[in-house]
């Protein structure tokens, strides 16, 4: 082990020793990144700074990254826009005869808004609001409840377009356009999963869904033809506008009218559109300006300081050191893959899902890259692992989404919380492995494009 390569090693500890102490992860990258170049280059100031101001400027200079600003602009515009009260109206009066109903209309309506959002923190906040107060009213059990809203939100960052995949394309040199196709199966996969979950326990126990039980502890069937009957023309019509900018932004990318670039200016437009019409007038339009801006300078602030942070890896020589030690253990792909899974996890208790990609993909993609492996396919494995840290304590950023949002006197603590999301770990993890197992559902829509 050479110098420099130690002087890398110490730098990551005392990485993680500040992001322990509280320090925010891009100052935290930006101050040891500078200080090891320092040290590295005899401290010749000189150089330090060199890397400072070249990494500032070519960081996010390229074109490619206008995309992030313009889907998260997207985002938050629908968030504004009451898509998410009328696709899950929808969904609720479609899927209301199921057991569980409201449970897998928050999944269903969920997935959807994931296609306009990118963000799981936005998805669990707004579904907080819209359908937690739902089914309190139906009398569901709160903290089988409040599980299907933090544990559904985390398709934000799975179905495209998501800020996760934007951020893994760029550090890895991927397609994003590829890495978007390469997230709608397992998203799919993943929504159905926790809906038949939740089916599955509500048949099992229907009072955790409101429903009274007979002697033999079976639900008691609801008469639907004295309910009232919902109006179909709205419950077809609310969620349309949303369906169709998805189909056209996504759409547009996987016929290739397209690039994801072109793609988020016109989902940027059609946001705008969906929400003026929806009543968004020039307050919204300044709080979406704020948010944005708030969002987006907060990631490309990262970028520039895990920029900074591999060319420092770069230059100590690291990266090359353990993908050599890596490569000359002899491993196969998968438990290795498996290995970094488990970091992954371990990083998602302390760390926010930005960070943990910024921090391990350069060590992590160098080493995978030189084995052969498909680093589209391991980018949604990365992210589904990854988004599993959204609800693990302590940190769990979409449970305490959840709890910020929720309304107090319904009783939920963030306890309570983590304890209705365990499940849906337990169900990402089975995605994981069915991914694992069988590639193609990553890699079928990407290879036909």
């Amino acid at each position: 082990m050479t110098e420099s390569v130690l002087i890398g090693i110490i730098s990551i500890v005392m990485l993680f020793a500040l992001i322990l102490a509280g320090i925010h992860i891009a100052i935290a990258l930006g101050v040891t990144s500078f200080f090891s170049v320092l040290i590295l280059s005899n401290f010749k100031l000189k150089v330090a700074l060199s890397v400072v101001s070249s990494a500032a400027y070519s960081a996010i200079r390229e074109y490619s990254f206008v995309v992030l600003p313009l889907f998260l602009a997207m985002g938050v515009f629908m968030s504004h826009s009451g898509a998410a009260q009328k696709l899950f109206g929808s969904a609720n009066i479609l899927l209301r005869r199921i057991p569980g109903g409201l449970g897998i209309a928050t999944v269903v309506s969920n997935a959807i808004f994931a296609a306009v959002t990118g963000v799981s923190v936005a998805s669990a906040a707004v579904f907080s609001k819209v359908a937690m107060p739902e089914m309190v009213r139906h009398k569901y059990e709160k903290n089988f409840a409040v599980g299907s809203v933090a544990g559904s939100s985390v398709l934000g960052m799975l179905i495209p377009p998501s800020a996760l995949m934007i951020i893994y394309g760029m550090q890895a040199e991927e397609s994003i356009g590829k890495l978007f196709m390469a997230g709608i199966l397992p998203g799919i996969v993943l929504a159905c999963i926790m809906a038949v979950y939740i089916v599955f326990r509500a048949l099992r126990n229907p009072t955790l869904i409101g429903h009274n039980v007979d002697a033999n502890g079976k639900g008691v069937r609801i008469d639907w033809s004295k309910q009232e009957k919902p109006d179909m023309k709205k419950v077809i019509l609310g969620p349309l506008p949303t369906i169709i900018l998805i189909i056209v932004v996504m759409g547009g990318i996987w016929g290739g009218m397209f690039t994801p670039y072109e793609a988020a200016a016109i989902g940027c437009l059609g946001a705008l559109i969906i929400s003026l019409v929806n009543g968004m007038r020039w307050a919204g339009l300044k709080q979406v300006i704020k948010e944005t801006s708030s969002s987006g300078a907060s990631i490309l602030l990262l970028l520039i300081c895990a920029t900074m942070y591999s060319r420092m890896l770069s230059m100590s020589g690291l990266v090359n050191f353990v993908s050599n030690g890596i490569l000359s253990l002899n491993l196969p792909p998968i438990p290795l893959i498996l290995l970094f899974c488990v970091v992954l996890l371990f990083l998602g208790c302390i760390l926010d899902s930005t960070s943990i990609l910024l921090l391990t993909c350069p060590l992590i993609i160098p080493v995978l890259r030189d084995m052969g492996v498909d680093l589209i396919w391991f980018g949604i494995i990365m992210i589904v692992v990854v988004e599993m840290g959204l609800l693990t304590p302590p940190f769990g950023m979409c449970v305490f989404a959840v709890d910020a949002a929720v309304d107090k006197s319904i009783g939920l603590n963030v306890g309570g919380i983590f304890t209705g999301s365990t499940p849906y770990l337990l169900l990402m993890a089975l995605l994981v492995i069915i991914m694992i197992a069988c590639p193609s559902l990553v890699t079928w829509l990407p290879g036909i494009m």
